[in-house]
């Protein structure tokens, strides 16, 4: 590394300036705000009634579940706090909502502290959540995994 490489004319850089706790925030509470959003929407507009969401491509013209086939379902559900109707229409999108709900809490946590939220995922972890998401595709479209079928 040249010894000129991260160094202003006089020194080192210097650290960035700190940010004030409503500009750390900004970010979380944005996207908390949307997501909240998209579940009042979606637990206000039944998805349930036709006509309001369009329908899976890949069911319409092929018959076969995808992994997020049932999810608007199962947020309604989720949303009016029937944790049984949701896990049956899309479980692994209940998985997916815990595992958001996780990840909010971090990040918040994080944003009030000043720390920066990095999350530096794996190839392995990619690949387990890929075959994850297969296995849960595959089970659901075969007779004895009807249970995961929406």
């Amino acid at each position: 590394m040249p010894p000129h490489a991260g160094a202003w004319p006089g020194g080192p850089v210097p650290p960035p300036p700190p940010r004030s706790p409503a500009r750390r925030l900004s970010a979380p509470l944005a996207t908390l705000a949307g997501v909240s959003a998209a579940f009042a929407y979606v637990g206000t507009v039944d998805p349930n009634e036709p006509g309001h969401y369009p329908v899976c491509p890949l069911l319409r013209f092929t018959g076969v579940y995808c992994p997020g086939c049932g999810g608007l379902r199962s947020a309604h559900a989720f949303a009016h706090g029937d944790l049984p109707a949701a896990l049956g229409a899309n479980a692994l999108a209940v998985v997916g909502y815990g595992l958001f709900g996780v990840l909010m809490t971090l990040w918040l946590i994080r944003a009030v502290r000043g720390e920066p939220m990095r999350l530096a995922i794996s190839s392995v972890w990619w690949w387990g959540i890929g075959a994850v998401l297969a296995l849960f595709t595959l089970v659901r479209n075969l007779p004895f995994g009807s249970a995961l079928a929406p």
